[in-house]
């Protein structure tokens, strides 16, 4: 199940009551889940090494999408493990489907299903810049991501696993994905 919605304890409560096997994950893009995992590790086994950078981050979805994505979230809370001060509110939501075909660079087939994220990083001195950008166009990435988690489900149904409740990291954990 992919959602960013909802309370995620009381979903997760809720499936391990019912004692199903499921993969609850707010990301099923493979190589996205893989990418906010690295930024995790770092943060992790870096913290404050980015103290005192400047952080811009721009994100382009469609439309109808009103707040700040979750992965947008989840790797902004990564830099601000690594040091960097950053609110929310600064992230620029860019909705306009005119923006987002002349400044973004999103194709115009991909306007209405789209996640476009840049987020840039400069040192006090303005002497050194970092930049990372993850760009979806369409939503393939996410149904071959749910494909490869219900693939996995299935081995562990087959196998009895005593754990029946996953993420998407257990599933690139696994590493049986096509």
């Amino acid at each position: 199940m992919g959602t960013t919605g909802g309370d995620r304890q009381l979903l997760n409560k809720t499936v391990q009551d019912a004692n199903v096997y499921a993969v609850i994950s707010p990301q099923m893009g493979k190589q996205v889940v893989a990418f906010l995992a690295a930024m995790e590790i770092m943060a992790e086994k870096f913290p404050g090494a980015f103290a005192g950078y400047k952080l811009e981050v721009m994100e382009s979805h469609q439309a109808t999408k009103l707040d700040v994505s979750g992965t947008a979230k989840a790797v902004i809370s990564c830099f601000q493990k690594l040091g960097v001060s950053f609110d929310l509110n600064e992230v620029n939501l860019v909705r306009d489907p005119e923006e987002q075909l002349a400044i973004v660079g999103v194709p115009e087939e991909h306007l209405a299903g789209h996640a476009f994220h840049n987020y840039h990083l400069t040192s006090p001195d303005e002497t050194v810049s970092f930049e990372f950008q993850h760009n979806v166009c369409g939503r393939s990435i996410y149904a071959e991501g749910t494909v490869d988690a219900a693939m996995f489900l299935h081995t562990k149904i087959r196998s009895g696993a005593d754990k029946k409740l996953y993420d998407m990291i257990d599933v690139l954990r696994e590493g049986n994905m096509r």
